[in-house]
């Protein structure tokens, strides 16, 4: 069963979103709470098996009084081509398109000095290049002339992303992207706002980091202030808000969902070393040597 919406029934019935990545993880939750409240909603991502059974799935659980549908449509984000024709596709089967939600991405785990420029262009044209082609392809072809409202989902990259340099860098620049669209777009209407998921745990998020994941997601908990990891559910409900009416003067925000944990401190552990210069001799050295390993009054 879907987790119900906090928001009114109906409040987007009649509405058209496009949730990339929308068939896994924080995307479905996002497209199941849309589906509960009446958004046609068009999912898409590279996996057609997959992407048709979280259809399928998704199809039942629409409340029997909501107008709702969903719809799944194949699109490998960082091809250009395939974006057009997602677009199309919507355009001729709804006939607008009221949202779009940026949801789709992906990343691995690895240091810099291990990541091959290969790994690094994949997750940098996923993340940043596919969410600027499906922006401005959107707007382009429906928002310009009708207005609407985009979501980019980034991440908790605050702190830098020890690990995964490659998303970081990604999701911070589609932070900056966000801002750009939101003042360069605002004459047509159009609302750009961004949601920065902390770690959320989620059944297929796990799978993907494959024997990590677990490891991963159990070493967390600690990281975060709630002392819990959050769910895909407390992701979909902040984007409705987002998106919906209660948000109308609401633009180039980036709001975190993360209990707080950009403020904490960082999973990523520096072991004891003696690499760096010592600071310059002077008083200050001494006190700070006396107080960190002071003499013994034997």
């Amino acid at each position: 069963m879907a987790a119900s919406s906090v928001f009114r029934p109906g409040l987007f019935n009649h509405k058209v979103a496009i949730v990339t990545g929308g068939g896994t993880g924080i995307g479905r939750a996002i497209s199941a709470e849309l589906l509960q409240l009446g958004c046609n909603v068009v999912i898409s991502s590279r996996k057609a098996e997959r992407l048709q059974a979280a259809a399928e799935e998704m199809r039942e659980e629409i409340p029997a009084s909501s107008p709702a549908t969903i719809t799944p449509l194949t699109c490998n984000i960082r091809n250009e081509d395939e974006v057009k024709t997602l677009v199309s596709s919507v355009l001729q089967r709804y006939g607008r398109i009221d949202f779009l939600v940026n949801n789709g991405g992906g990343q691995f785990s690895s240091p810099v000095e291990n990541m091959s420029s290969k790994g690094w262009k994949a997750v940098v044209d996923t993340n940043l290049t596919g969410t600027f082609h499906c922006c401005q392809q959107v707007y382009s072809a429906w928002m310009k002339q009708h207005g609407g409202v985009i979501i980019n989902i980034i991440a908790d990259m605050w702190k830098g992303f020890p690990g995964m340099a490659h998303t970081g860098a990604a999701r911070a620049a589609v932070d900056n992207l966000t801002k750009s669209l939101a003042v360069e777009w605002a004459s047509a209407g159009v609302r750009v706002n961004a949601v920065a998921p902390g770690t959320i745990f989620s059944k297929t998020a796990m799978e993907n980091y494959k024997e990590l994941g677990p490891h991963i997601f159990k070493m967390s908990a600690p990281f975060s202030p709630a002392k819990r990891l959050g769910v895909p559910e407390e992701i979909s409900s902040a984007v409705c808000f987002l998106l919906s009416p209660a948000a109308s003067y609401v633009s180039g925000a980036t709001l975190r969902v993360d209990a707080g944990q950009s403020l904490y401190h960082s999973m990523w552990e520096i072991p004891d070393h003696s690499a760096w210069p010592e600071a310059p001799e002077g008083q200050n050295l001494d006190a700070l040597k006396d107080l960190l390993n002071p003499k013994s009054k034997l």
